[in-house]
């Protein structure tokens, strides 16, 4: 008979001894950034305290992984789940849930949507009550940097914050308004002042408002008029500019959702001139192509635009290079009806693909497993944990970590469906699409928090996670 799942077995005698195992996972493919290797994993009080060949300790349980790849927790450090405020967008609940469900063990949520956004240490402290009632996965969260809270940062460090988000063009959301370079520059000395990475959504504000009217005065609002007014020097302009405050500064620097090889580049050369900066990517700029959003229509705006074809692969190449540092989701939700409309200059942008997005990437390496999930468990995990001072306890399978891991199963192609989906709104840019790959179970801190299709009882509520040290 085929196995459907993994099979736990509980001793029926029990032993109080200072050395027994809770869990033992064994038969899978474990993958870790320097290669795929036939361990077994000892887990004790949900952290890894044992990997080896064949693990002989006495345990409680065993955990058949058999014909299965053990993924380390992904960390998603780029999400929108909008509570409090707007949780009829998404929430938290519903979100973590389709995070766990696509193989994610932590992420990090940004201080935009959620209204009132987080632009000080009271804003943190509530969405993190909210967070720790709701969140099935562990969490961090993103203060914000904006025009009108600069005397804020250092309140959102005490508190807690990931690092600082900043948009370089319109937010979309008027509580949440872009900066220019005079005040990117302030809030950037500040934030190295008190070792804070800052984020941008890098986009020139002025050549995007200057392209988006052209389109408008010429009656343009279709799929083909949203790719034409964010063209690549768009988000270009904008990244020299944040890499040269960087550079001035003496900040560290994210620069989120890099839509092209350009972009890439730009931040490659920076690095070698010893600027402080990171790129992240998203799986919807290394899966779809700006066809995809003359098919899809409204589903697949974001911004950045996605990409022609020739940059798509290109992102591939970089990504298999160690040119980009992490890949984030960039899930940004919405209620049905702002997706609706011809006009794609009025429909919110933002791809919901918390859930399937990383899963794809899996299925797009299948052939090349052995080469490229290694390149994936560095910039879905180990790197995340690094850049954002969480690699005390997460980010990889290795002793003293925290035991975040998912089961990949790869199989025949399945289409994923509407009702696959654990999102509040059952709509995605990733609905019709095949995936040879397929999560069937996550484990954070050693207990299973989704399981064959379905969230089991949860063990414990998500945890509240901090950098572990100040930034120098």
């Amino acid at each position: 008979m085929k196995r459907t799942g993994p099979i736990v077995r509980h001793n029926t005698k029990t032993v109080h001894e200072p050395e027994r195992l809770d869990l033992v996972v064994r038969g899978g493919r474990v993958v870790t950034p320097n290669g795929i290797l036939d361990v077994e994993i000892g887990i004790v009080r949900g952290k890894i305290v044992r990997l080896a060949p064949r693990v002989t300790d006495a345990t409680n349980a065993t955990l058949d992984a058999e014909g299965r790849h053990v993924f380390p927790g992904i960390i998603d450090a780029h999400v929108h789940f909008n509570e409090p405020g707007r949780a009829d967008w998404e929430g938290i609940a519903s979100g973590s849930a389709a995070l766990a469900a696509g193989g994610g063990s932590v992420f990090f949520d940004m201080p935009l949507n959620s209204e009132p956004p987080v632009l000080d240490a009271a804003g943190l402290r509530e969405k993190r009550r909210i967070a720790e009632e709701k969140s099935c996965t562990d969490f961090a969260l993103w203060g914000g940097l904006t025009p009108g809270n600069l005397d804020q940062l250092a309140g959102l460090r005490d508190a807690g914050a990931i690092g600082l988000k900043a948009f370089m063009c319109d937010s979309g959301i008027a509580s949440f308004p872009n900066v220019d370079a005079r005040v990117l520059r302030e809030g950037m000395k500040r934030a190295a002042k008190i070792g804070l990475i800052v984020a941008v959504h890098a986009e020139d504000d002025a050549l995007a408002a200057k392209l988006t009217a052209k389109m408008k005065a010429a009656g343009r609002t279709d799929a083909k008029a949203w790719l034409d007014s964010r063209p690549v020097e768009v988000e270009l302009t904008a990244i020299r500019t944040a890499i040269e405050l960087a550079g001035e500064t003496g900040c560290a620097l994210h620069v989120v959702h890099v839509s092209t090889p350009e972009g890439i580049a730009l931040i490659a050369e920076a690095r070698l001139q010893r600027v402080d900066v990171t790129a992240e990517t998203c799986p919807h700029y290394l899966l779809l192509n700006d066809k995809d959003v003359v098919r899809l229509g409204p589903l697949a705006k974001c911004a950045p635009p996605l990409r022609d074809e020739k940059r798509r692969k290109a992102l591939w190449a970089d990504l298999r290079a160690g040119d980009i540092q992490t890949v984030g989701s960039d899930h940004s939700p919405s209620r049905p009806e702002m997706k609706d409309s011809a006009n794609m200059f009025a429909v919110w942008g933002g791809i919901a693909g918390v859930q399937h997005g990383f899963e794809l990437l899996f299925s797009a390496c299948e052939k090349t497993a052995e080469k490229d999930l290694p390149v994936l468990a560095a910039v879905l995990a180990r790197n995340v944990a690094r850049r954002f001072q969480l690699d005390d306890r997460k980010g990889e399978i290795a002793l003293g970590r925290d035991a975040d891991f998912s089961f990949i199963e790869f199989g025949k192609p399945r289409t994923i469906h509407a009702e696959d989906l654990w999102t509040r709104h059952r709509i995605s840019a990733y609905v019709g699409e095949r995936s040879r790959a397929r999560v069937t179970h996550t484990y954070v801190r050693g207990g299973a928090i989704y399981a064959d299709g379905r969230l089991t009882n949860l063990p414990q509520p998500g945890q509240f996670l901090a950098p572990h040290r100040p930034r120098c």
